[in-house]
């Protein structure tokens, strides 16, 4: 996800957090940003699983509308 980031960043990043938030809100900022980052995914993967699915719809028609050709040809 984030490709460039090393441990140095990702430390620099949570001393940041620590000062802007301090150490008692820190953990509930922690929490609520995981619990979107996982909507978030949750979300993603249903719109995929949505498209797939319509994609394996469509495909099947098409296969009955070939049958159909090739049968009156």
């Amino acid at each position: 996800m984030f490709p460039n980031l090393g441990m140095s960043e990702l430390i620099l990043i949570l001393v940041v957090a620590l000062v802007i938030f301090g150490p008692r809100k820190l953990p509930e900022v922690g929490k609520s940003l995981g619990k979107t980052f996982n909507e978030f995914r949750r979300a993603s993967l249903s719109s995929i699983n949505e498209v797939t699915s319509a994609t394996e719809e469509v495909k099947e028609e098409i296969k009955k509308a070939t049958e159909i050709v090739q049968k009156k040809a």
